[in-house]
Formats: structure tokens, sequence, C-alpha cells
């Protein structure tokens, strides 16, 4: 599979930091964002622990990401089920 094809075309909030993404070859990966925003130490990714801040994620340019570029993930790491 060539990378750089990939990318989300919907996502959407499951529960407790669970987001199902859905790619462009009709992939559905669902993961729980928890463990990696609860174990970093950087202030601007924990402030997502609020669950409302969690949920305001939004799908760009084929990628999910939270503010203005805030917390972000490669995409082909989300395909993988990677954070």
């Amino acid at each position: 599979m060539n990378k750089s094809v990939i990318s989300i075309v919907n996502a959407h909030y499951l529960n407790n930091y669970s987001i199902q993404s859905e790619f462009s070859d009709g992939k559905k990966q669902t993961l729980n964002f928890f463990p990696f925003i609860s174990e970093t130490k950087n202030p601007m990714t924990r402030k997502y622990l609020d669950k409302k801040k969690f949920q305001s994620f939004h799908s760009e340019h084929g990628d999910l990401l939270w503010g203005d570029y805030e917390m972000c993930f490669p995409v082909w790491d989300l395909y993988e089920g990677k954070i």
C-alpha cells in the first residue's frame, strides 16, 4: 500500500478517549488516546485530558488534529493502530 495516498475521511468519538477513524481505502481503526495523553508531560497535550477539549478534534487535509496542530498524529501510525 502506498502510504502517501492514505488519509482520514471520517472520524468520530466513541467514548473514554476512543476515536474511530475511517481511511480513504475503507479501513476503520479504533484507538484509545488516553494512555498517550495521560503519560505525557507536555501541558499542551495534557490539557486534552479534559474530555470536552479532547472531543474537539477535527479532520483536516486527511489528518486528525486538535486545536491549531497542538496535538496531531501521523496518519500512517493511526492507520497501523499506533499512537
